[in-house]
């Protein structure tokens, strides 16, 4: 690109960004609040009646079933059971779960839902019940 386009170009993007600059400095009210009119919407659940279903199919009062064991164990088990992610065993390597299987299986249960070694307790499932911690231990017992 020559000197002469390079200087045209600089010359057309200063008077561009010059005429933002007046832009942002106009104090009129309505100026003001364009600048500074909120960037999103908060909605309440009065807001969607109509729009979105906000109850759920079954709002019978019950618990929800747990989860199943493959469940748990595909949502949150998987990331370091299924590759071996801080010497965590592998899913189905008999093997590697050898010296595991060999403490009991309410051993392994509690270890689950405590933490143990570079395992966090819940295996980092914040919203898993007891019930589906041990659901998640079956299913990779079942593996082996």
């Amino acid at each position: 690109m020559s000197l002469l386009k390079k200087l045209l170009l600089a010359g057309v993007a200063a008077a561009a960004l010059s005429g933002m600059a007046y832009a942002a400095n106009d104090m009129s009210p309505e100026a003001i609040d364009a600048r500074t009119k909120p960037v999103g919407s908060v909605y309440t659940a009065a807001d969607l009646e109509g729009i979105v279903d906000t109850v759920a199919a079954d709002d019978s009062g019950e618990p929800a079933e747990p989860r199943s064991g493959e469940a748990v164990y595909t949502a949150n088990c998987s990331a370091c059971h299924g590759t071996g992610a801080a010497g965590a065993p592998i899913k189905g390597n008999a093997e590697q779960w050898a010296s595991h299987v060999a403490k009991g299986r309410d051993t392994l249960i509690t270890h689950a839902l405590e933490g143990f070694n570079a395992m966090p307790a819940r295996g980092a499932c914040g919203n898993c019940s007891d019930e589906e911690i041990t659901n998640a231990v079956d299913y990779m017992l079942d593996a082996i």
